[in-house]
């Protein structure tokens, strides 16, 4: 299922998946990073545009029939008026809780039910499709180390490693791979927006907001 089908934030959540230990790695920015490349997404295919720098719903009866996508989408368009940056992180849970389920439907999460503290059910989700998340990763290296050249990776390719770099996501992209890699990084969130100078400014500041976001979230969490 890692292919043009399945949604950027599902793709997201999916490269955060440590196969060898069936865990997930770096859950502190993990809705962070999900909310960014549904906004992502949505501003790529034109269903969010950008009016002075505010996330605005570009057709009110427009839907993409993904359970993630358009929840965000019915969000934005029943909110007052924000910025791309808040919306990286404002209700960001909810895009995350979307995209859990909607794999869990596709079959690769399987989700069980248990009690935190012992009284209040959560839902806990296990990795189902390995084999898809392995095959996810290995062609998401492809993408960072080449050989392709970055003028020939798909806009959606280009944001789903770019993004996985600024959130840090070591199953992709390791510390030392940020620093060989950064001028590909960088050329590739180019290539995110690279439809139009207004996408190319989107992309750069839901990119931003969502380093922000990783750094506060990685800062709160050193200091527990």
């Amino acid at each position: 299922m890692p292919d043009g089908s399945t949604s950027l934030p599902a793709r997201l959540y999916l490269l955060a998946w440590d196969t060898t230990r069936l865990r997930l790695t770096g859950e502190t920015q993990l809705a962070h990073l999900v909310r960014a490349g549904a906004l992502t997404e949505l501003a790529q295919r034109g269903l969010l545009s950008d009016v002075d720098g505010i996330a605005t719903p570009a057709d009110l009866d427009a839907r993409t029939r993904d359970l993630a996508l358009d929840g965000l989408l019915e969000l934005v368009e029943e909110s007052r008026p924000r910025p791309w940056k808040t919306w990286v992180t404002l209700h960001a849970g909810v895009t995350l809780d979307a995209v859990r389920a909607q794999l869990a439907a596709d079959g690769l999460l399987r989700a069980g039910r248990k009690r935190v503290l012992g009284l209040f059910p959560s839902l806990e989700y296990e990795l189902e499709g390995v084999q898809v998340v392995e095959t996810l990763q290995r062609r998401a290296r492809q993408v960072l180390v080449g050989p392709v050249p970055v003028t020939e990776v798909s806009d959606r390719d280009a944001a789903l490693v770019a993004l996985a770099a600024a959130a840090e996501l070591r199953t992709v992209v390791t510390a030392a791979d940020r620093k060989r890699h950064k001028e590909r990084i960088q050329a590739l969130t180019d290539r995110s927006g690279a439809a139009a100078p207004a996408l190319k400014r989107v992309v750069h500041e839901v990119r931003t907001a969502m380093v922000t976001a990783v750094t506060a979230a990685s800062t709160m969490g050193a200091g527990t």
